[in-house]
């Protein structure tokens, strides 16, 4: 389901939450969306147990569509917020990471479907044609790609979230492009709905999470995968700060 879609279904539900109960995002969005979905994969292998405790594989498999959703807000009050000079600013530094990433992608692709035509030509018609569109819409088709075909990258070492990153940079781009040709809008309402999407997910998040916790309390094998990596990071650098 596409981002917009995902906004669409959960738009009445994220207005629905009350000012008070709204939360501003405590770490980058895009981190925290990336989270979101690191936490739905790693739960799935845990429904059987996560049910006991309360958790449905429905509750786990919304978790992806609020994230959907929230990554559209977020989009939607990027595009009110920021002025299109400094969505042209934004756009020359991000953009050369991202022909980078694309060039990256396809040279990992190339070598691990070498042996495979059908795949290797699906490769060559992705690296077709130039210009700032086309490398957004090629990683979005590196993303479908690599979804489909991930056996054979993984073969070779490739870290599979680099798919998973490809794609979110295509949505996160072309917002981005159309920002730096648009114009700025009021931000206020769209921020509103930006915190309340952003809520909508944390609090399946914070309760997965607190399942997991709870159930692999004595598996710290499982258990790393129900906390924050980010916060595991800041922690360590206030640790060390402070030695």
């Amino acid at each position: 389901m596409a981002n917009i879609d995902d906004y669409n279904a959960k738009l009445a539900t994220i207005e629905a939450i009350p000012d008070e109960e709204t939360n501003e995002p405590t770490m980058p969005v895009n981190i925290a969306l990336q989270e979101a979905e690191n936490l739905h994969h790693w739960s799935l292998d845990d429904v059987a147990e996560l049910e006991v405790v309360g958790i449905s594989e429905d509750q786990i498999e919304d978790l992806p569509v609020r994230a959907g959703a929230c990554r559209e807000a977020q989009s939607i009050w990027n595009k009110d917020y920021r002025s299109q000079q400094e969505a042209q600013k934004e756009w020359a530094k991000q953009s050369p990471l991202a022909y980078d990433l694309r060039d990256d992608l396809l040279a990992s692709m190339r070598f691990a479907y070498r042996n495979d035509d059908a795949l290797l030509g699906r490769v060559s018609a992705i690296a077709e044609g130039s210009g700032h569109a086309d490398m957004i819409q090629d990683l979005n088709d590196i993303a479908v790609l690599g979804r489909e075909n991930p056996d054979l990258l993984t073969d070779i070492g490739f870290d599979i979230d680099q798919i998973e990153l490809a794609a979110t940079s295509a949505d996160d781009l072309a917002d981005l492009l159309a920002e730096a040709n648009g114009d700025k809008a009021d931000p206020n309402e769209s921020k509103i709905i930006r915190d309340k999407a952003y809520t909508h997910m944390k609090v399946l998040v914070d309760e997965i999470r607190l399942a997991g916790k709870y159930v692999f309390r004595k598996n710290p094998n499982r258990l790393k995968g129900y906390s924050s990596e980010y916060w595991r990071k800041q922690n360590r650098k206030k640790d060390d700060s402070d030695s």
